[in-house]
């Protein structure tokens, strides 16, 4: 089993400091001042922990990857990018369940991903699995390219390539802008 580097812990430990403020409210206060020295502590010292056993199973290239400003505003622009995919998804979902006229036609779909990165392959899976009406089951990698099997709620096509962008489309795009 490989060891983390010192820059993939840091970067780890950055990142789950950083949600860590987040999440708990503390961002707010430091922001206004207020900070809760006790527990901004109890969240570097969580951060350092979680980083020190983590680091060696998500950081396998540049740890300072996302810290590039250009990859960062990428990720932040993905944000609304998957959000009206996902509220999309949301209202055909809810249609479907609450008019039992419309069309379900469930099935697997095998889709080609053009994506070579790990990060922007298990990122895009994430995003498709998220979104209401599509499950990524497996992936595969055949013939030197990367194949998603996809659990669809209504496959329109069976065509890979049509089915792939009316599945991932402007979610691939999204991704591949971050993680090429």
């Amino acid at each position: 089993m490989k060891k983390a580097t010192f820059p993939a812990i840091l970067s780890t430990a950055i990142v789950c400091y950083v949600f860590w403020l987040l999440i708990t409210g503390q961002l707010v206060s430091l922001i206004q001042g207020k900070p809760a020295v006790q527990q901004l502590l109890a969240g570097l010292i969580v951060s350092i922990g979680v980083a020190l056993f983590s680091a060696r199973f998500f950081i396998h290239e540049n740890p300072f990857y996302l810290f590039n400003p250009a990859k960062f505003g990428s990720l932040l622009a993905y944000i609304p990018v998957f959000l009206v995919e996902l509220t999309k998804a949301n209202i055909d979902v809810a249609k479907r369940a609450l008019s039992p006229r419309l069309p379900v036609n469930p099935g697997i779909v095998k889709v080609p991903v053009g994506l070579e990165s790990e990060y922007g392959q298990s990122m895009l899976a994430n995003s498709i699995t998220l979104t209401p009406g599509t499950i990524t089951m497996d992936v595969v990698e055949q013939d030197e390219k990367t194949y998603y099997y996809i659990h669809w709620i209504d496959v329109a096509s069976e065509d890979p390539e049509e089915a792939g962008e009316a599945i991932k489309g402007t979610l691939e795009r999204g991704v591949r802008r971050i993680w090429k």
